[in-house]
């Protein structure tokens, strides 16, 4: 059976190798030149945005391995998180695992046993509320801890961001080993997407990019066609297809399917300055910049829930974020030049990056609205936060839906 597979993001590469390796004939369409996504690799070699896993993020960690990219994804700071508070210019490692928090030197700034009760209650099932609100008592844990935890995993800011959602993140860091963090030793391209097609490849599995999927045609619960604009393909009883594409495209596609309608931006920076040693993570509070990624080829700044800081210029944005990173890189001794002048930049901004995830219900989607057509997104799992983990968690789960039953006969 051919299975058609709309969109070359993670959802859809993830979905494709379960179906390829089921050994179905899988064809992946790509609207862009490239594959990847939102975790696509930039003309110029650097990503799109900086992206982290943590060792919770179990079914990821498994895909990498699958495309063998496993051990392309290093811990680059095992011993806690460097963090430089740009407010007092305070700087320490914190522990990412409530275990480490047993060292003091590891905790973060304002935890009690108040602000312990206060997380584990937020990460138990109950009624929605702002994250903000659920730590109101606790302003400084809030700040020092909880807030950039949201930021990072919910592309939202605290005083609207979802705490059940939160409260799911945070119920599956208390594992063993959930806590760690691992980034791509040399960026998303050669790490992630590359070997991702190229395992495909091997599969048997075809990738068209540049090929932006007009319409479908419908005959009752069925997709019949294929609409690309400069060519049409019909889809015979026994075909089937996998939709991985954003919201607002699935949207726009099939008009009838819940899907968000309000979007976080982010804005990323990539300075060209080489440097020395391993890849370092760091994150920064108090200033415009959060997480700093900084490889031998180059040094990645990202900015989450940056609803006012996207609009700024890349020459206001490197002013701004340039004397951060270079405060942080002095204060945990960083190897190589940090110059005062700051070195050229490009910004990158995802104005629709992900869903703003707020507190109330989300939109569910069915993940097989008709016979022969699944959905994946990372936006189809309301249970999780438009992440990498949920974006491969969607495709397996739409490829699987797929395979679950024979796509019915055409009556």
């Amino acid at each position: 059976m051919t299975i058609h597979v709309i969109g070359a993001g993670l959802a859809g590469l993830a979905g494709a190798l379960v179906l390829a390796r089921a050994g179905h004939r899988v064809i992946v369409y790509e609207a862009t030149p490239a594959p990847g996504g939102r975790a696509r690799a930039l003309p110029d070699g650097t990503d799109n945005g900086t992206h982290a896993l943590l060792g919770a993020n179990r079914v990821a960690l498994r895909f990498l391995s699958a495309i063998g990219a496993r051990e392309a994804w290093v811990e680059p700071e095992p011993r806690g998180l460097p963090v430089l508070d740009l407010a007092d210019h305070s700087a320490r490692r914190v522990a990412l695992s409530p275990l480490g928090w047993l060292d003091s030197a590891r905790r973060p700034a304002g935890l009690s046993w108040g602000g312990i009760f206060a997380l584990a209650r937020l990460a138990l099932p109950g009624a929605d509320r702002s994250v903000a609100e659920a730590l109101a008592a606790h302003p400084t844990l809030l700040r020092a801890l909880v807030e950039p935890l949201t930021v990072a995993a919910l592309n939202t800011p605290a005083e609207e961001a979802s705490g059940r959602l939160l409260g799911a993140v945070l119920r599956r860091l208390g594992a063993p080993g959930a806590a760690r963090l691992f980034v791509a030793a040399r960026g998303l391209g050669p790490d992630l997407v590359a070997p991702a097609v190229a395992t495909l490849g091997c599969h048997g599995a075809t990738l068209r990019a540049g090929t932006r999927l007009r319409g479908l045609t419908r005959q009752g619960q069925r997709v019949t066609a294929l609409d690309f604009g400069e060519e049409t393909v019909t889809l015979p009883p026994e075909e089937a297809v996998l939709l991985a594409v954003p919201p607002w495209e699935a949207a726009r596609l099939l008009p009838e399917l819940p899907a968000p309608q309000l979007h976080a931006p982010i804005l990323n920076l990539h300075f060209a300055h080489a440097t020395e040693g391993p890849v370092r993570f760091l994150g920064l509070l108090g200033g415009l910049s959060q997480w700093v990624l900084v490889r031998p080829g180059g040094v990645s700044v990202t900015v989450s829930a940056a609803d006012e800081a996207v609009g700024l210029s890349e020459e206001e944005a490197t002013a701004r974020i340039w004397p951060e990173v270079r405060e942080a890189a002095l204060r945990f001794e960083l190897p190589g030049d940090w110059p005062v002048a700051p070195p050229p930049a490009r910004a990158v901004r995802e104005r629709r990056a992900t869903p703003r995830h707020s507190a109330g219900p989300r939109p569910c989607p069915p993940r097989r609205p008709l016979a022969n057509l699944a959905v994946a997104g990372d936006w189809t799992l309301p249970e999780l936060p438009a992440t990498i983990e949920a974006a491969i968690r969607s495709g397996e789960a739409a490829a699987a839906a797929l395979l679950s039953a024979p796509v019915p006969a055409e009556t």
